[in-house]
């Protein structure tokens, strides 16, 4: 790290490419979702599961197949039979 007057190096935020710009917001987003963990659980919990269903959503259904281990078994208990094109049906 390099002092730059009252900056530091670590203080500068450029992206080298698209890629990294993505990597650098998913870890932000895990660091917001730990820190909402840590004062209600609850919340934390009910937010992962919707986004686990808007990325489903996003990607036709295919989530499943980008995923693993612990992360695949959450998805799967989440959206279960669920067909991300179609609504849900609704009972009148």
């Amino acid at each position: 790290m390099t002092k730059i007057g009252h900056l530091d190096d670590a203080d500068i935020d450029v992206s080298i490419d698209d890629g990294e710009a993505g990597e650098r917001r998913a870890t932000e987003l895990a660091t917001r979702l730990r820190m909402v963990a840590a004062q209600d659980p609850l919340l934390a919990q009910d937010l992962v599961e919707e986004l686990i269903v808007a990325l489903d959503r996003a990607m036709d259904g295919t989530i499943r197949d980008h995923l693993d281990g612990p992360a695949r078994g959450m998805a799967e208990r989440v959206l279960g039979d669920s067909d991300p094109i179609c609504e849900p049906r609704r009972n009148n």
